[in-house]
């Protein structure tokens, strides 16, 4: 939503770093950007002005005071300033001490109230709350079907005593609702109330005699946030009337330019409690402004990654896999047990925009198709398990019968294969030369001392060696017989020739060579050339 936003003050800021003293002169002319790209993403007047006469003020003093980076402090103050304009410090809800606590979304039809209500009714549950829902939309059509249907996938109870449709009294439904959930022991209730295609007394009388009927711990506007400058009229009208104590943004994964989460704080002075970032229930989080200026700033937000990823993703799992990366053992099976983990945080655009520099790839990101996860996904699941361990067991008849049973090309598996096999070893090094991680973090848990894990990530690129230099038969069979034999110990392939067969007697297992110090020589030949040229 961001975007063009984004790129006009990173632009900006680029030409400030360029100086290597600032001006005031230099200032005003960053003032003036900032001013023309907050008007463009339809920032409310009224907050551009305040916004830039505070920046102007800060940004003058690190004029004037000669700093070794001006243009930084100059970032630095402009980030400050949007998570004030954003709201500040993130804001906790506020719960009931006694008996359910009452959150009631207001917001004009079409802003998304009946799925957020199912949004913030999952979130909830997933924080330890017992949730219900109450359907006190009766004037939509189907409104209550939709929020009963909502209810069930978020895994929550729906009071809805009414068919809707023009028929009811939602402020006795509210009533009714909250009773119930007091008598049952629900921790917290959700009413979903009618909103109109614009601002009429109908619905206000509608939403205050809710309002009074169920006294409500929180009151949240749901504000669409591609409505552009009429965020500014809708939000001040539900102020007056209603009344409200915080604003969650909805469709904020949309294309407009993003101005009416810029100004309903400046304007209201309501903080922004959540934000919906997508139509799936799990696309909903907790708004902070300080993350939320980073990202416009293209600084990321790896702090909301790194809480998604702990959500979603199992952590031991994810440990075990880096362990046998770092040793060279990574096979197509834990890739494919890392895909599905991917999977599950949503969008992989999403994720690509919270890295920090996200609007230098900007274009390779808009262009990035969702759809190829799910191909690389077919393809290893085209293999057989033996493959998926073994990816030296693909040969042409084999990666031909893979790309016909995953919907795909040869070209497809030879380019996933050929990146696996490149990202696997490149890892493998950073195991032998960073003692399983980056240098100077040191070893991961449970694989020993550094001295162990390089000689086990060189048994494993050695015995993957054999394998792929040993000649091959045409038969498959005999093919297969010679890889296993590949595998086994010199002492056991001697004498399984000796009797015959591909496994033989079991043989003593021979004494292990003494580790011996790491040389360039054990360095790939592309490290090498790297090396060279800065004169290693």
């Amino acid at each position: 939503m961001f975007g063009n936003l984004q790129d006009r003050l990173t632009e900006s800021f680029r030409r400030l770093r360029s100086r290597g003293v600032l001006t005031e002169s230099d200032v005003d002319q960053a003032i003036s950007d900032i001013r023309r790209a907050l008007i463009d993403a339809d920032v409310a007047l009224p907050v551009v002005r305040q916004f830039t006469t505070r920046v102007r003020e800060k940004a003058y003093g690190a004029a004037r005071s000669k700093a070794l980076n001006p243009g930084q402090q100059v970032v630095s103050i402009v980030h400050s300033e949007l998570v004030e304009i954003l709201g500040g410090q993130t804001r906790e809800l506020v719960f009931a001490e006694r008996g359910p606590t009452v959150f009631m979304l207001a917001g004009l039809q079409g802003a998304g109230k009946t799925t957020l209500a199912g949004k913030l009714g999952k979130w909830l549950r997933e924080e330890g709350k017992t949730v219900m829902l109450v359907a006190s939309d009766l004037q939509r059509p189907n409104a209550v079907q939709q929020l009963q249907v909502v209810g069930e996938r978020a895994g929550v109870r729906v009071w809805a005593p009414e068919p809707g449709n023009g028929v009811g009294d939602p402020v006795e439904v509210a009533r009714s609702g909250v009773e119930f959930a007091r008598q049952s022991g629900i921790n917290v209730v959700i009413v979903d109330t009618a909103g109109r295609l614009g601002v009429d007394q109908e619905m206000m009388d509608q939403a205050i005699a809710i309002r009074d009927a169920v006294s409500p711990h929180e009151i949240m506007f749901v504000l669409d946030a591609m409505v552009g400058q009429d965020a500014v009229s809708t939000s001040t009208a539900f102020r007056d009337g209603v009344g409200f104590t915080g604003v969650v943004l909805s469709k904020l994964d949309g294309d407009a330019r993003g101005g009416a989460a810029l100004s309903v704080r400046g304007v209201t002075g309501a903080p922004i409690l959540f934000a919906s970032t997508g139509e799936g229930l799990d696309d909903f989080e907790r708004f902070h402004a300080d993350r939320m200026a980073g990202r416009i700033l293209d600084m990321g937000d790896v702090l909301t990654l790194i809480e998604q990823a702990e959500k979603r993703m199992d952590a031991e799992e994810a440990e075990k896999v880096a362990a046998k990366a770092m040793a060279g053992e990574l096979t197509l099976a834990d890739f494919l047990n890392q895909l599905q983990q991917i999977k599950k945080l949503g969008s992989m655009k999403k994720m690509l925009g919270m890295i920090p520099g996200a609007a230098q790839l900007r274009e390779q990101i808009d262009n990035f198709d969702e759809r190829e996860v799910s191909r690389v996904e077919a393809i290893v699941r085209s293999m057989t398990p033996a493959e998926r361990d073994d990816v030296g067991l693909l040969n042409g008849s084999r990666r031909a019968r893979i790309a016909k049973g995953s919907g795909t090309t040869v070209s497809e598996v030879n380019g996933l294969i050929k990146r696996f096999e490149a990202a696997r070893d490149m890892m493998a090094q950073m195991g032998q030369m960073g003692g399983g991680g980056v240098t100077g973090m040191g070893a991961l848990p449970g694989r020993g001392g550094k001295a162990k894990q390089k000689s086990n990530a060189r048994a494993a690129k050695a015995k993957r060696a054999k394998v792929k230099k040993k000649a091959r038969s045409g038969n498959p069979a005999k093919r297969r017989q010679q890889e296993l034999e590949a595998l086994l110990p010199q002492s056991q392939r001697k004498r399984s020739d000796a009797t015959g067969s591909s496994f033989g007697a079991p043989a003593p297992a021979p004494e292990p060579e003494p580790a011996r110090r790491p040389s360039m020589e054990d360095l790939p030949d592309d490290v090498k050339r790297m090396l060279g040229q800065f004169g290693g």
